[in-house]
């Protein structure tokens, strides 16, 4: 049944991703919505309602990384898990995000994290250090 396991809001600007991402998230039970930069997830999301958002960190317009810091600041998406499914290295300073998945990914890790903090688990502190993404 679609959006049994909740709503994710996929935000990347390339559509391969976005579609391979949705195919995974479906088959799952997740009802998935997409976004194709920072400023498209911004413009959208109080009216998508998700359950949790992926976030790329390079894209046009607007990154990932400062719209996981628009999004924590606003009150009423402050709360919303936020995970980078990423191919950019980040780290080892605080981030405004509740996971950080590389690219490529794996689905059994994609699932793992996405079913955890769908699930409305309690937000823990920001990441700090993210594993290197860079190999």
């Amino acid at each position: 049944m679609p959006g049994a396991c909740g709503r994710v809001l996929v935000v990347d600007d390339s559509q391969v991703i976005r579609q391979l991402m949705r195919v995974i998230l479906e088959l799952d039970g997740f009802e998935v919505m997409t976004a194709n930069d920072g400023v498209d997830c911004l413009e959208n999301v109080r009216g998508l309602r998700p359950d949790l958002i992926t976030l790329d960190v390079v894209m046009p317009r607007l990154d990932g990384l400062t719209t996981a810091e628009r999004l924590r600041d606003a009150p009423d998406t402050g709360a919303i898990p936020l995970m980078l499914v990423t191919a950019t290295p980040v780290g080892p300073q605080p981030l405004p995000v509740d996971a950080v998945v590389p690219k490529p990914f794996d689905p059994h890790e994609l699932l793992g994290h996405a079913r955890h903090l769908a699930r409305g688990a309690a937000r823990p502190a920001p990441v700090r250090l993210a594993r290197s993404l860079a190999g």
